[in-house]
């Protein structure tokens, strides 16, 4: 596997484990997906690097077309053309070698530093043959000496849109967890393709890391621009690439606006979130007991355990 110990760092302050060599980043439409802030970020970096198809997975293996059904568009041609559902693996075009700066300020360019080193995988969760569906994906990311992957994910929660997205970070790696000083999860139950794909990768060997968002559960049928954000902005701290983000920052306060305006006319929803507020600002008041902290977290996996919500999303484990 390719050893790059000699990049430099945008972020020193992170170990060299997930800096060292190539990054594969994932995100999966569906259930590990809530407010499509997960596939969001992907696609966020899919415009901004340097970035081409390597792999596309074959969908008649893999998808239920009654479930995921394929969509008919106009192409750069003028003609109808359908697209099927899959999962797609992405890689620089130039690997290892810097990205050219996309903007004039230096705090919205990719920095160049390891913008080579990363890959993408993005797609649609798949209906069937979840086996065969991962062997293929770690394959393919021995096949590209990928040296850890980041799996990026979003579940509905208990929480305000008012304030900063929560982010929780795992790894089932403990290297992994000493470097960047995150917890293992302690979730037992249903999984999505993420934690199928996750063991599969640390059994071969590549150390893995997880990054989740929260998204406010009484706006779950609209994407979540703010998670989107939250993701992107965690990412900054792990990955030495400084990601453009284009006009997240403005849809991010618009989402949250749009929201303010609906609750204004809805007073039962406008108490409810003054309580979402309180419970928040109580876990993170710098008085705040290690058990009433607990107990918050507490909440996350009962509401994901009785099915509440979409009941499907994965509770990641608290920092």
């Amino acid at each position: 596997m390719e050893d790059a110990r000699d990049i430099s760092r945008a972020h020193p302050r992170n170990g060299e484990l997930l800096l060292k060599g190539r990054l594969l980043v994932v995100a999966f439409e569906g259930w590990n997906d809530a407010g499509e802030a997960a596939t969001g970020a992907v696609r966020v970096l899919q415009e901004q690097l340097d970035v081409a198809p390597l792999l596309e997975l074959d969908p008649e293996l893999y998808y239920d077309y009654q479930f995921n059904r394929p969509v008919i568009g106009i192409d750069d041609d003028a003609r109808r053309r359908l697209s099927w559902p899959t999962t797609t693996l992405y890689g620089p075009s130039a690997p290892l070698v810097p990205v050219e700066p996309l903007a004039d300020d230096a705090n919205l360019n990719v920095s160049g530093d390891n913008g080579g080193n990363i890959y993408l995988l993005v797609g649609v969760e798949p209906s069937r043959s979840w086996k065969a569906f991962t062997a293929e994906i770690v394959d393919a990311a021995l096949a590209a000496d990928i040296s850890a992957v980041v799996f990026l994910g979003a579940m509905l929660a208990d929480v305000p849109h008012t304030r900063p997205i929560s982010i929780f970070t795992s790894s089932e790696n403990p290297e992994v967890r000493a470097e960047l000083q995150v917890e293992r999860s302690v979730y037992e139950g249903p999984v999505g393709i993420l934690s199928v794909v996750a063991e599969a990768a640390e059994d071969a060997g590549i150390p893995t890391l997880a990054i989740w968002a929260s998204v406010p559960h009484y706006v779950h049928n609209a994407p979540s621009p703010k998670a989107v954000l939250a993701l992107i902005d965690k990412l900054e701290e792990i990955v030495d690439v400084v990601i453009p983000r284009g006009d997240l920052v403005e849809e991010a306060a618009e989402w949250e606006q749009g929201i303010d305006a609906l609750a204004s006319e809805d007073e039962d929803m406008a108490a409810y979130i003054r309580q979402l507020e309180q419970a928040r600002d109580t876990v993170e008041s710098p008085e705040a007991s290690g058990e009433a902290i607990a107990k918050e977290f507490e909440r996350y996996l009962r509401r994901s355990a009785d099915g509440k919500g979409d009941g499907r999303n994965e509770p990641p484990t608290p920092r």
